[in-house]
């Protein structure tokens, strides 16, 4: 039961995706691995629950799902406002930064130069900890990167080992990125420009195995919108093989980026979104993140796609477990819970049933078998069946529902206001009869205290 008085247990807080205690947030920032902990910043407004004023927040987590807040990390300067950007793990302490045993974390934002008390163009920054990331101490030689063209902004920096340097991939502007490479993080030079058509901000670079062979990889470049190209990069050009394709579908899905620096032996990618555009009315903060995916890169046919599931580590949270099979489903069936905290798992056998799917929290999310379509939230995408059978697998939160499919081709981050708390979950099929071949409804617990 909510509790309106305790902090993170308000009417319309999230229970197990991360929102800041107060104030606006967006874009998940600077995601970096150092000695046992995954470091979350993010886009803040301390001092409101609307955008502007944007500062880094600060949250750390050591399984990927309970997070502390700390104290904002980076604010605003005479060079602008704190916009978006990536940090890494200096390990050789290339940028010299390091002082004393510890190694040197680097952070890169956006000087956003249009909200500074002396409005200039936008630029790109350093800050660098040398503490494990509990302070922050901006480079004196900043901007590192000056004024390109439009917003230019949102840099994201990768180490490449082959060339022996740091690669910065940025947003230029309207759907237009460029690469950068840098020897000691301090000074970059131009290597290559690329367009991602119908996408823009926020851009991502990594490198993954194909079907987790570790001879065959290739390059990802994402974009905020969750397009993306897959290709091959040899530390100068990137050249795509694919056109434009989109991991993410749904709504509310953006500005996504990973986690850099996770060790060898874990292998991960690891990868959170903003949810834009969720309604969290008379709540003291506004916005919430996604939860935590893994990517890979798999073979289908002669297609690569990325495919995103839900981190293992939400298994920390699961409590009551309901399962189901075989079941006819002819019009309603409601599973045996109150709860309103769900990993799902369900496969459809469609039948004759016209439509058919799940209501969650007053909302329809149904399958259609004529053209194989989901609708969910206002949008409607392909989906196909697997031996037959359509299946799904949703995590629900008080305010959001993410729907994966396909072996995580098909994602979806959706927010949604609560229309109907008192039957939370239920599975119906229309003009027909569908069939529940198995269902597993997972009951979480809260990652607050």
């Amino acid at each position: 039961m909510q509790d309106n008085s305790r902090p993170y247990h308000e009417l319309h807080r999230p229970q197990f995706h991360f929102s800041p205690r107060t104030g606006w947030t967006n874009d998940p920032n600077g995601l970096v691995y150092y000695e046992g902990v995954y470091h979350l910043f993010f886009q803040h407004n301390p001092e409101s629950v609307k955008w502007g004023n944007m500062t880094w927040g600060h949250a750390t987590s050591i399984d990927l799902v309970h997070w502390e807040e700390l104290d904002d990390a980076l604010h605003p300067d005479a060079l602008g406002t704190i916009f978006s950007g990536s940090a890494v793990v200096d390990w050789r302490n290339i940028s010299g930064f390091g002082t004393g045993s510890e190694t040197p974390l680097v952070a890169f934002y956006t000087s956003a130069g249009s909200h500074a008390p002396t409005p200039c163009p936008f630029t790109q920054s350093i800050a660098y900890s040398c503490d494990r990331g509990r302070t922050w101490t901006k480079y004196d030689g900043n901007p590192v990167v000056g004024h390109i063209e439009g917003h230019n902004r949102d840099p994201k920096v990768v180490w490449h080992a082959p060339t022996d340097r740091w690669i910065m991939a940025l947003y230029l502007d309207r759907n237009d990125y460029m690469l950068l490479g840098s020897k000691n993080i301090r000074d970059w030079s131009p290597l290559t420009k690329m367009t991602l058509a119908g996408v823009s901000e926020c851009p991502d670079f990594f490198e993954l195995s194909v079907d987790g062979n570790p001879e065959d990889t290739r390059w990802v470049f994402w974009g905020a919108n969750g397009g993306y190209r897959i290709g091959r990069f040899d530390g100068t050009i990137f050249v795509p093989e694919t056109p434009v394709l989109h991991a993410e579908r749904g709504p509310n899905g953006y500005a996504a980026q990973t986690w850099s620096d996770i060790p060898d032996t874990d292998g991960r990618r690891i990868q959170i979104s903003w949810m834009n555009g969720g309604k969290y009315p008379s709540m003291p903060f506004n916005q919430q993140m996604s939860f935590p995916v893994s990517l890979s890169l798999k073979r289908f046919g002669d297609a690569l796609r990325l495919c995103r599931t839900p981190v293992t580590e939400i298994e920390t949270l699961y409590g009551r477990q309901m399962e189901y099979t075989d079941q006819a489903l002819t019009d309603s069936f409601i599973p045996d819970t109150q709860h309103n905290l769900f990993d799902i798992s369900v496969s459809f056998t469609p039948g004759r049933a016209r439509l058919f799917g799940l209501v969650v929290q007053g909302h329809r999310i149904e399958c259609n078998p004529e053209d194989d379509t989901l609708t969910a939230f206002g949008r409607t995408v392909p989906i196909s069946r697997v031996s037959g059978r359509i299946d799904l697998r949703l995590l629900v939160d008080r305010t959001s529902v993410e729907i994966f499919s396909l072996e995580g081709r098909l994602s979806m981050s959706c927010c949604f206001l609560p229309e109907a708390c008192d039957v939370p979950l239920e599975f119906f099929a229309t003009d027909g009869v569908a069939g529940l071949h198995r269902l597993t409804v997972r009951e979480l617990n809260s990652i607050w205290t």
